[in-house]
């Protein structure tokens, strides 16, 4: 099984090829040497409800959560990055069935690389038109702006000179 990480990979953490994301992942406030987790400390970590961790688990999203011996849930420093994933996903406007999709590919192995680049590709379309239209949603706004500026420097003006 492949695991989606977001940080480099060497040979002695992970003995199979991983995805990496390009950009460095934001640094969650981990303790050092630390890789056991509470789902009280990742809701800290990730800003998460305890709620939405468990339903990720149990929609396919996240990959089996480690248990205790006692039952309770403890993340790694692989499932930090998997949800820092998730997260980003989330804001492209992915939706959750293409997101567990994309899990799904990566649990599944290398060979369903071609399946995940087709879905990557489709979501960065999907941002990209959505970008160009903010582009174009501010350009109104700021010429909204403008106008505005100027209406109120003219009235400024206006009632100076007729002091």
């Amino acid at each position: 099984m492949t695991v989606l990480q977001t940080t480099p990979v060497t040979t002695e953490q992970a003995p199979n090829p991983a995805d990496v994301c390009s950009a460095p992942p934001r640094r969650h406030p981990r303790p050092d040497g630390q890789d056991r987790y509470t789902i009280s400390e990742v809701v800290a970590f990730t800003g998460l409800t305890a709620h939405t961790l468990r339903w990720y688990e149990r929609i396919g999203l996240m990959a089996h959560v480690d248990r205790s011996h006692t039952g309770q849930r403890r993340y790694s420093n692989r499932d930090l990055d998997w949800l820092d994933l998730v997260g980003k996903l989330r804001l492209t406007g992915m939706p959750v069935a293409d997101m567990v999709r994309y899990a799904e590919l990566v649990r599944e192995g290398d060979s369903t690389y071609g399946e995940r680049y087709e879905l990557l590709e489709a979501t960065r379309r999907d941002v990209r038109a959505r970008i160009a239209e903010l582009h174009d949603t501010l350009a109104v706004l700021d010429r909204k702006i403008t106008f505005y500026s100027d209406a109120a420097r003219v009235r400024t003006f206006e009632a100076e000179r007729t002091r």
